[in-house]
């Protein structure tokens, strides 16, 4: 995206509120041409009071212009200020609508603290752009505009002596822009790899401590740092020349013009009125060029973070949702796999002509090693994504044709991360359905076996859990996960090692919850835990992503394959037995 287009894209973003972006665009053009007031008539003056002629009329005339201006000026400020806070605001709130919806496969690839940098950096750049847009910018520019044929009407030679100043200003501008654009773009990407990598230490501080990695990371820090330097100072060079030598322009510019007016009024081709407005003309000529350069500096700096906002809000889902597509309709919550094969981008990994059938209240248990397609079986179901062959139906309806929205509504899931955010447990809980009742919460807390742990919390169903629930343990986030699920009331369940931070008590406790929870509904397991397994309607094995024995636990065993050598190596654990020898 060209500079231009990018910048154009930006104040295109005033959206609703381009009815008030043209009122001040209005107010700004008429603050410009009460600025060429000043000086022509601070000149008119001068001469009226040369000549002894009567002045009182113009200096009327010019506090009057004085306070329309200072009124005009009202106006700006103030609204300008609201509109860039708004839209600043409305920017983020659809930057982050945006992101969230993105697939699973973007967040895979992008860090999160790199899409907060880029979201914040993006929604400043664009508040200050449109604030001293409205502010500022714009009034300069007509001003700009309006001075060449005004100066050149009032004295052609002096007028031509601001017209080389703008040539200087603009040539040097444009100059510095092209040798700095792609240095600023490189400075730009070390800052977003600098938040991202903050982000991911802090995320993770207590690995970097267990693993005394904090010098490393520090090191690691300062690596980055150092290339950003490298590919800031350069920039900031060059702006640096341009201001030294677009300041010299300026002084000589003020003494030609003090030199020319002398040598015309000798010759009685200018009054001493006119080099008076003329003067006023050039300061007031530097100081908006001043503006706009640095204004220009400024976009130039700014322009690589909205290049990568912009960036991020034109990626498109991979999960393309028909034109008004129908909801999903679960009559019985049949589930079907028909033939599925998806692959990863990059990778031979994924699954392979994955064919079966999950009647409605099936229990369907996946087992197999660590990435043999478990996971991804279930991700594709809650159509996370999209199957590359074949199709997933419920109920006869193909995933791909109904709403994305309608399918994560049909879909309870209780994952082996619970995933909670840095909120009331009461709040956890609602994300299951928000406008549960506090009766309803304690009614799923207690089927979850959670009721007991957080009524003895200080705080109760008001007790922050933390970021990522860090502030309670293991089987007490995964308890909440379970709580969570049965107030969403999903008539197809997943449960992706859902009682894997459980010690072997409470999960004895809770199988009996998930029990009741799975009744008269489609679930499907993920488990190491051999009980679960057990008690399926089905059971698949799966191996490097294809179904390689299908049946009952009995039959299985029986069968003396893969599953059954599985049970005999004791990979599947068998939590009855190990409570029945556990002390108490």
């Amino acid at each position: 995206m060209s500079f231009f287009r990018l910048y154009f894209r930006a104040v295109a973003l005033v959206g609703p509120d381009k009815g008030l972006a043209a009122g001040l665009a209005v107010a700004g053009i008429v603050l410009a041409f009460l600025g060429f007031a000043e000086p022509i008539l601070f000149g008119r003056v001068v001469d009226a009071l040369t000549h002894d002629r009567p002045a009182m009329t113009l200096v009327a005339l010019w506090a009057g212009l004085g306070f329309l201006g200072i009124a005009a000026g009202i106006f700006v400020s103030l609204h300008a200020d609201r509109l860039a806070h708004r839209r600043r605001l409305e920017v983020m709130k659809s930057f982050f609508e945006h992101v969230i919806q993105l697939p699973a496969s973007f967040h895979s690839d992008e860090q999160s603290g790199r899409l907060i940098a880029v979201m914040l950096r993006g929604t400043d750049h664009l508040f200050s752009l449109l604030l001293s847009v409205f502010r500022e910018h714009l009034t300069a520019v007509v001003m700009l505009v309006a001075l060449i044929p005004v100066s050149i009407w009032m004295n052609w030679r002096m007028g031509l002596l601001l017209v080389a100043l703008m040539v200087v200003y603009g040539t040097l501008s444009v100059i510095v822009v092209r040798k700095t654009r792609f240095g600023q773009e490189r400075a730009e990407s070390y800052h977003a790899q600098l938040s991202g990598r903050v982000v991911d230490v802090i995320g993770n501080v207590s690995v970097v401590q267990s693993f005394t990695r904090l010098q490393d990371e520090a090191r690691a820090l300062q690596s980055i740092m150092g290339n950003l330097i490298a590919a800031q100072f350069p920039v900031l060079n060059w702006w640096a020349l341009a201001s030294v030598l677009t300041r010299a322009a300026a002084t000589i510019t003020i003494v030609s013009l003090f030199a020319l007016g002398t040598a015309l009024h000798a010759k009685g081709e200018i009054t001493v009125g006119e080099i008076v407005s003329f003067v006023g003309f050039a300061t007031m000529l530097i100081g908006r060029l001043d503006q706009l350069t640095q204004f220009l500096s400024t976009l130039v700096f700014e322009a690589a973070g909205m290049r990568q906002f912009f960036e991020v809000l034109d990626r498109t889902s991979t999960l393309a949702e028909e034109p008004n597509a129908p909801a999903l309709v679960v009559t019985g919550g049949r589930v079907v796999f028909d033939r599925v094969t998806f692959r990863y981008p990059r990778s031979t990994s994924g699954i392979f002509d994955v064919s079966f059938v999950a009647e409605p209240g099936e229990t369907l248990a996946i087992v197999g090693p660590t990435g043999s397609g478990k996971s991804t079986a279930l991700a594709l179901l809650q159509r996370v994504r999209d199957p590359d062959e074949g199709r997933i139906t419920i109920d006869g309806q193909d995933l791909r044709d109904v709403t994305l929205d309608s399918i994560r509504r049909a879909i309870g899931v209780v994952f082996q991360d619970p995933g909670l955010f840095d909120r009331s447990i009461a709040e956890n809980l609602r994300i299951g359905k928000p406008d549960a009742t506090d009766d309803e919460i304690r009614a799923a807390a207690r089927l979850a076996e959670a009721s007991g742990f957080i009524e003895g919390k200080q705080g109760g169903y008001d007790t922050r859990a933390g970021e990522r629930g860090r502030g309670l343990s293991g089987g007490e986030r995964q308890r909440l996960a379970i709580a969570r699920a049965v107030l969403k009331n999903a008539p197809v369940l997943i449960l992706d090692e859902a009682t894997s931070a459980l010690d072997n008590e409470t999960e004895l406790k809770i199988k009996r919850a998930l029990e009741t929870l799975s009744k008269n509904r489609t679930t499907f397991v993920i488990a190491h835990r051999l009980s679960t397994v057990r008690s399926a309607d089905q059971i698949l094995y799966m191996e490097a992503g294809r179904i390689l024995e299908r049946g009952r636990f009995d039959d299985l065993v029986a069968a003396k394959g893969r599953f059954a050598a599985l049970v005999e190596a004791g990979e599947l654990q068998d939590e009855e037995a190990d409570a029945a020898q556990s002390p108490g």
